[in-house]
């Protein structure tokens, strides 16, 4: 019983001890603002984040991250509108459409900012460590205000507690599997009509949605198994619910209660334009 006792107790060490050695590393990104210089939400600008999109972004979403990477004085405006979402007074009282385009948009520009970190590269899989070191859904975060949010918290527990499940087709987390990296901000004033156009965009694609009639089957996104309870407790509300949202043959078979869902492949390999056959 000795021996074990001073067994587990060395395993124990050992295990504190790699932990301690290989704890991973935070990043963070934006700056910490004193309260004197934070403004409300709804004063933030997105025009910046727009116009890096417009340029390096194309309307499938692909990005140009060799040309962004290699050009400095768009690396500083990234950086420079992080530090601007960084100065961001959050209230329960703002409007949601608003508050919703903010934290889409940061999530957007986080993960950018997390690539051009690691390019080249060619999945984002491959900065998302098992056990220890860097882990980029948990270990990149955005300072806004007095704490830092990672990815993985503006996804969980900001964005999906809106219930708006539209964001599933608008944060991108730079992989070809994503919906499309819209190639222009998101902004309160049209996010309803951005959210549906990409969200209708997305399911167009027939790497998100097959379906065959005559079967009664319908293969889709992995996204809608993943994150299926922000569309409806069970499949059949789910796909009543996206029904709207995808191309006209395929919505009768998403209300029907006998059609079979099955999900597709998801593919991680990185929304790069130089990856991506002519």
């Amino acid at each position: 019983m000795k021996d074990m006792a001073r067994f587990i107790a060395v395993v124990l060490f050992l295990l504190c001890t790699m932990y301690m050695c290989y704890a991973r590393p935070t990043v963070t990104v934006g700056t910490q603002v004193v309260p004197a210089h934070r403004i409300p939400i709804d004063q933030i600008s997105h025009a910046t984040w727009s116009n890096l999109l417009k340029k390096h972004v194309d309307s499938m979403g692909m990005v140009d991250y060799q040309t962004w990477l290699a050009t400095p004085l768009d690396l500083e405006s990234l950086d420079s509108y992080l530090n601007h979402l960084s100065s961001a007074t959050l209230s329960p009282q703002s409007a949601k459409n608003i508050t919703l385009a903010y934290w889409i948009n940061a999530y957007n520009a986080v993960t950018i900012k997390g690539i051009l970190r690691e390019y080249p590269t060619t999945s984002i899989k491959n900065h998302d460590s098992k056990f220890f070191g860097y882990k980029i859904w948990d270990d990149l975060q955005l300072w806004v205000a007095d704490d830092s949010y990672s990815l993985n918290h503006i996804e969980h527990k900001i964005l999906r507690p809106m219930q708006e499940p539209r964001i599933h087709f608008a944060i991108v987390c730079a992989s070809k599997g994503c919906p499309r990296l819209l190639d222009e901000a998101y902004v309160g004033q049209k996010l309803d009509q951005q959210l549906r156009t990409n969200a209708e965009v997305f399911f167009a694609n027939k790497n998100n949605l097959q379906f065959d009639t005559s079967r009664k089957t319908i293969f889709i996104s992995k996204i809608l198994s993943w994150f299926g309870n922000d569309f409806g407790k069970t499949t059949a509300d789910q796909m009543r619910r996206i029904a709207p949202l995808l191309p006209e043959s395929a919505r009768k078979l998403a209300e029907s209660k006998n059609t079979q869902v099955h999900y597709l492949e998801y593919d991680w390999d990185l929304n790069d334009q130089s990856q991506t056959p002519p």
